[in-house]
């Protein structure tokens, strides 16, 4: 099952076309589930993969769990997820001048992980479907560890001697 999902705060279109239009090419709706985020009277409603605007925290999880691959936004709550659950990711940033969010700061998030294995970055719909083609169809597997729940010993340690000095 593929896994899209956007946030709560905002629909994020693009994005949303974007799968829709994969999912009407390629005939893998069904394998499709998307949470598409807040909606307005213009936002762009799928017609080839089952959605809905927002989801419970218990069944978010349990679609991340249940995901082969997950789409997202560029949003640290859905990457550390994906990261923890060990899940491939493709992300795609949210870009200001597109008028998708107040500024660019999931464009940074992107160059962050754009080289982390199991994270692949798109910047448009052609690359959304050539990256979820590929993985379909050769699978990935995720060599790096899993991300831990919790913060490393050593950033604990560190911060624990720097409150304790003063």
């Amino acid at each position: 099952m593929i896994f899209l999902a956007v946030g709560t705060q905002l629909p994020f279109d693009r994005l949303a076309r974007a799968l829709d239009g994969w999912c009407a090419q390629t005939g893998r709706g069904r394998e499709v589930f998307g949470q598409i985020g807040k909606m307005g009277p213009e936002s762009f409603r799928p017609t080839h993969f089952e959605w809905q605007a927002q989801i419970a925290p218990d069944q978010f999880n349990t679609k991340m769990q249940q995901a082969d691959v997950i789409v997202s936004h560029a949003g640290m709550g859905t990457i550390i997820t994906a990261l923890n659950l060990g899940k491939p990711l493709v992300i795609m940033a949210r870009r200001a001048h597109l008028n998708e969010h107040r500024n660019d700061h999931q464009h940074g998030t992107v160059k962050r992980f754009r080289e982390r294995e199991g994270v692949f970055a798109v910047e448009n719909e052609k690359e959304l479907s050539d990256t979820l083609v590929k993985l379909l169809a050769d699978g990935v597997e995720m060599q790096e560890e899993r991300i831990s729940r919790f913060a490393d010993e050593s950033l604990t340690n560190a911060l624990h001697e720097l409150i304790h000095k003063h």
